[in-house]
């Protein structure tokens, strides 16, 4: 069953256009990256999911019309923004009392139970706490939410490498159970590698690629060519070639393994490495069509 399903969506902002005709369809108990440059619209496009602005095209999230039903689909989702939003003022023993009165199915036990992990003190106010720990307290609080989608829009900017680990680590260990939905983007792609189920590119407004995490580490290859079998490398046709420390890699889609072996030191190449790979062909196709 699909948790989120959209079909020519689109969003404007005067002549900017954010959101270009986007179809998508995320499955129920994925983890799906979005990963895009700055300005690629994939804030725009989390905000019409959340219903958060209007939009045009078809887009329904857990059966709901976000834009028409936000109030009844906010009851199955929960969002984490890159800025967390609790005020500086609150305490966190107050921030738990507060969430435990307005949302019908957040578990306190389970919230304190998170937060028991941390160094995080009931009586902190939120301004004496660290990025990070904010960053852990939020987390804590939308965890100990009863939600079947979670949206986390870049959730840990800022962070330093200790915390962004803890963050993960959590979300993998202490919330997600395979029936719940997570949206992730950010620009740290790597720390995420071992935690999607599937990955988008998106850039200009629109989904450039998308495959499962499996379908990649089956159907792409990346090979460190032997210097002497780089025109035979090439006459393969690569997808993409880069150069390091003076060495050629190429990266070729849906060949066979032993056949690239003869070629050169064979690996699966990263999501980054993909993603590089996808946008720097989107780059050149579109300087080869303004010729």
């Amino acid at each position: 069953m699909a948790c989120i399903e959209a079909r020519g969506l689109r969003k404007a902002y005067q002549t900017t256009v954010a959101v270009d005709g986007v179809d998508l369809r995320v499955e129920e108990g994925r983890i799906l990256g979005l990963i895009g440059p700055n300005g690629a619209g994939k804030t725009t496009a989390l905000n019409a999911i959340l219903g958060l602005t209007a939009y045009q095209g078809e887009l329904r999230v857990l059966g709901r019309e976000p834009w028409k039903e936000r109030d009844l689909l906010m009851r199955d989702v929960c969002f984490i923004a890159d800025v967390a939003v609790l005020p500086r003022w609150i305490k966190v023993s107050q921030a738990i009392a507060y969430v435990a009165g307005v949302h019908p199915r957040f578990d306190r036990a389970k919230a304190e139970g998170f937060l028991a992990k941390t160094s995080i003190g009931r009586g902190s106010k939120v301004r004496e706490l660290s990025k990070g720990m904010v960053a852990q307290l939020h987390l804590a609080l939308v965890m100990a939410i009863d939600a079947r989608l979670l949206v986390l829009d870049e959730p840990t900017l800022g962070l330093d490498i200790l915390y962004r680990k803890h963050f993960y680590d959590s979300l993998l260990n202490d919330y997600f159970d395979r029936s719940r939905t997570i949206v992730v983007t950010t620009h740290q792609v790597e720390e995420i590698q071992n935690v999607l189920t599937d990955v988008m590119f998106m850039n200009r407004g629109r989904i450039v690629f998308g495959c499962s995490t499996e379908e990649l580490e089956s159907r792409y290859l990346e090979v460190t060519v032997h210097p002497e079998q780089a025109v035979a490398a090439r006459a393969l046709k690569p997808m993409y070639e880069r150069e390091v420390f003076g060495r050629r890699i190429l990266l070729f889609d849906g060949l066979d393994r032993q056949q690239l072996e003869a070629l050169g030191d064979v690996r699966t190449p990263t999501i980054a490495d993909l993603f590089v790979a996808v946008m720097s062909n989107q780059i050149g196709t579109a300087q080869g069509a303004a010729r």
